[in-house]
């Protein structure tokens, strides 16, 4: 990085006193203020990159940390445990496979998932599970550091509901705290907002553009090994990622933090929130929206050879709400998704059966219900809560789980 004195930018700059003569309350004379600072001003940006570093991504100690990562909420899964019985043993070989590079992940195993969109999921075995733990420990730090603030996805201290807190106040920003109101109704907001998709986003990431935007950090070529080996396990082609991956999450915010960067950068987009492959800009503008849409629709074609979703990408006014993050948020209201309402009362029918046939018991229906009651919390649904927890305590009326009788005992 090359850099330029103060000097040559300012003429009140003194070269003897090392001082810039500079007085903030009177703009006519500067003669007899000085002021002290930070001298250097940069020319030039240079990216930070990052190399040498594969050996400690297959070290034994990541491995490790990695393994306990990948087995979190699963401990009693059969396979965990039969790759436990032997954990150092596996760990050992797995290494001696990462540091020859003798390393073969294996066939996906793949399922669908209707929940309620049908969904291709797939699913890795274990120990490449392992893998990519260990690979994202290393290299999600170094990323994430050029993040933009506002890509809300699988990341720490971020997720759904910090996008929803940034949503609720980029909204204010637009519509002035909402004092602008319409003829008919105080939730008639000055205001609009452009709610986009990106068509099939994991079916067709290109892994050559991929590995070009990762590889502007990362110059270590064993790392960029890796990273193929793990894309190029999905149906063997150079497009797509599979869904239900860690490393495809990750991916997903490198491959799109070009996308962040053109609308921040060269929109000029104030406020713009990113989730995976959803994202909102909000402006008092709906024609700008309309240049802006369009523009971001060639630099995803040019660029990424992505385009929009032509069905899901609108722009809406902020007073008919915008369905955005598992939510539908109006200016002075949040409601939950109706078919996020109808998935939970289907599921609550199937766990009735499911204890009924011994398939399940009593804690976990609990627990996932007492998870839902607590999301649904997030938007104004006291009245949809009381209903709910009326019709699961008849649905389950001799039941008591574990949790209950712990919270009693506290008391």
């Amino acid at each position: 990085m090359s850099y330029t004195t103060v000097s040559a930018l300012n003429p009140n700059w003194n070269p003897n006193d090392q001082r810039l003569r500079v007085n903030g309350n009177n703009h006519g004379n500067n003669n007899d203020g000085c002021a002290f600072g930070i001298a250097l001003v940069p020319k030039t940006f240079i990216m930070k990159t990052y190399s040498n570093f594969y050996e400690q991504l297959y070290s034994f100690r990541n491995l490790l940390h990695a393994f306990f990562k990948a087995r979190k909420h699963k401990t009693k899964k059969y396979y965990i445990i039969e790759f436990g019985k032997n954990l150092i043993t596996n760990l050992l070989q797995l290494k001696e496979e990462l540091k020859n590079q003798t390393y073969k992940p294996k066939p996906l195993e793949t399922f669908i998932l209707r929940d309620p969109k049908t969904r291709k999921i797939c699913k890795s075995d274990f120990r490449d599970r392992i893998v990519h733990h260990a690979l994202c420990n290393i290299i999600e730090p170094i990323f994430d550091k050029i993040f933009i603030y506002d890509s809300c996805a699988n990341r720490k201290n971020k997720g759904n509901l910090f996008a929803l807190k940034r949503f609720d106040y980029f909204k204010r920003k637009v519509s002035r705290n909402g004092k602008i109101n319409g003829w008919f109704n105080n939730n008639q907001i000055r205001g609009y907002c452009l709610k986009a998709d990106i068509k099939h986003y994991f079916e067709t990431v290109d892994h050559e553009i991929l590995l070009n935007i990762i590889k502007r950090k990362i110059k270590d070529s064993k790392v960029i090994w890796l990273i193929k080996q793990i894309s190029s396990n999905y149906n063997n082609k150079d497009k797509g990622m599979p869904l239900g991956n860690l490393t495809s999450q990750f991916f997903a915010n490198v491959y799109l933090n070009e996308l962040d960067y053109f609308i921040k950068h060269k929109l000029k987009a104030k406020y713009y929130i990113r989730y995976v492959d959803d994202f909102v800009i909000l402006h008092n503008s709906k024609e700008q929206l309309k240049i802006w849409k369009e523009q971001i629709n060639d630099f995803l074609k040019k660029e990424l050879k992505l385009e929009l979703h032509k069905d899901k990408s609108k722009i809406t006014s902020l007073s008919r709400g915008i369905d955005f993050v598992g939510f539908r948020n109006f200016y002075y209201f949040r409601l939950l998704r109706k078919r996020n309402t109808r998935k939970q009362k289907n599921d609550l029918l199937k766990f009735k059966i499911r204890l009924d046939n011994k398939t399940m018991d009593y804690d976990q229906i609990y627990s996932i219900f007492e998870g839902w009651i607590a999301y649904a919390k997030h938007a104004d649904t006291y009245e949809l809560r009381k209903e709910f927890i009326k019709n699961f305590e008849q649905m389950f009326p001799d039941q008591i789980s574990a949790i209950e009788v712990n919270r009693l005992l506290k008391i």
